[in-house]
């Protein structure tokens, strides 16, 4: 077996972690120490030295071993820090809402190295580099540890499906995904040396490549899983397979898609091909992602800035029409899951205020959108 170049520390051995990232670090020939707070995925991956992968592309499913891994408990600062402070590269997938509590820990890690560390922020956060590094930056007295720290933005395509409870109680480390596997990350904000990666793909200006995922990818995908929950389908494969929502999502992606090709001077050929690949992708039956997953938190995918509303800002930005996505958002009123605490306070809010209130004052659209919206609503 090839020597490692060193060690990879992936802050969060969750789905992103161990089904994305961890795979990049290891096919580029690092020892990969995950650090997590799952004694469940901890024990199992100290064991093993190494998790498996299932690659799952329609019918088709690949197995694959993932080696040369162990982890860290992220309660122990001393052993975090040590481990941040000795590595080669680093990345973070923990959750938006979670970054503010590990900041301390990484702060503590990137004092005690005195050479440069790139870390990918790999978050569905806009501008996420930017709140971590603010988090971290209050943990830290001298200046010039964050001018020798790549905050990088990494945009996270890669399909990682929930595991199944049976399954994750036989292996809790185990771990499906889909055979895409590319990692588009900001090449302006490396901080140099960086190590050659497996997977990645430089990007500049990257605000195309998250106004492309976020607006884009994930748009269509929370559309879809709306459009879906209304029709009453459980899996989002059925849902794109409906040629009526499978229209509206293509609908929709496309109107991103010419808003951001007419903002960035890109290519809309291009684009065309990525929404193409995407509903492919979303199709992928052997995956079983659901609507209820996919839907999930409703308010945060409703918030000013985001997947919908933020794409409907966009359209109008740019003169592009957004019916198809305001259609979405009316879908998206409707989801109510049962144990999804966000789709539950949806429905208190909307009982209590109101659609018009809700979505002029939560989602920030305008009096127009908010009455085309409820139009549709109602149908």
């Amino acid at each position: 077996m090839m020597e490692a170049r060193g060690t990879a520390v992936m802050y969060g051995a969750g789905n992103i972690g161990r089904g994305f990232i961890g795979q990049v670090f290891h096919d580029s020939g690092f020892e990969v120490v995950f650090i997590d707070v799952d004694p469940d995925v901890i024990g199992a991956l100290n064991k093993r030295k190494s998790y498996t992968q299932l690659i799952i592309d329609g019918d088709i499913t690949e197995r694959r071993e993932i080696t040369n891994v162990r982890a860290v408990d992220g309660h122990d600062r001393e052993a975090v820090v040590r481990e941040i402070a000795g590595c080669e590269v680093m990345a973070v997938s923990v959750g938006a809402a979670v970054l503010p509590f590990i900041a301390a820990n990484i702060a503590g890690g990137l004092m005690a190295r005195g050479n440069p560390l790139n870390i990918l922020v790999c978050e569905n956060l806009i501008h996420a580099p930017d709140f971590l590094c603010d988090h971290v930056s209050k943990n830290i007295s001298d200046g010039s540890v964050l001018s020798r720290t790549g905050f990088i933005g990494a945009s996270i395509g890669r399909m990682v499906p929930v595991m199944p409870k049976e399954r994750r109680a036989k292996d809790p480390s185990v771990i499906a995904v889909e055979r895409f596997c590319t990692l588009p990350h900001d090449r302006d904000a490396i901080i140099d040396p960086m190590p050659d990666l497996k997977h990645v793909l430089l990007c500049s200006p990257f605000a195309f490549e998250e106004g492309k995922k976020l607006y884009i990818h994930n748009m269509g995908h929370a559309l879809a899983a709306y459009f879906g929950y209304i029709s009453g389908y459980t899996y989002i494969w059925q849902a794109v397979a409906d040629a009526g929502i499978g229209s509206q999502v293509r609908g929709a992606m496309n109107a991103a898609a010419d808003a951001l090709a007419r903002k960035y001077n890109e290519d809309r050929a291009g684009l065309e091909f990525y929404v193409d690949d995407l509903l492919k992708r979303f199709g992928n039956k052997g995956l079983g992602d659901t609507v209820a997953r996919v839907g999930g938190d409703p308010m945060r995918k409703l918030a000013p800035g985001d997947r919908l509303a933020g794409a409907i800002d966009l359209c109008k930005g740019q003169g592009i029409g957004h019916t198809p996505i305001l259609s979405g958002v009316a879908a998206a009123l409707r989801f109510d899951i049962p144990g999804d605490t966000s789709s539950g306070l949806l429905q208190e809010r909307l009982g209590e205020n109101g659609i018009m209130d809700f979505l002029m004052n939560y989602c920030k659209l305008s009096e127009d959108d908010s009455i085309q919206c409820v139009d549709m609503w109602k149908l």
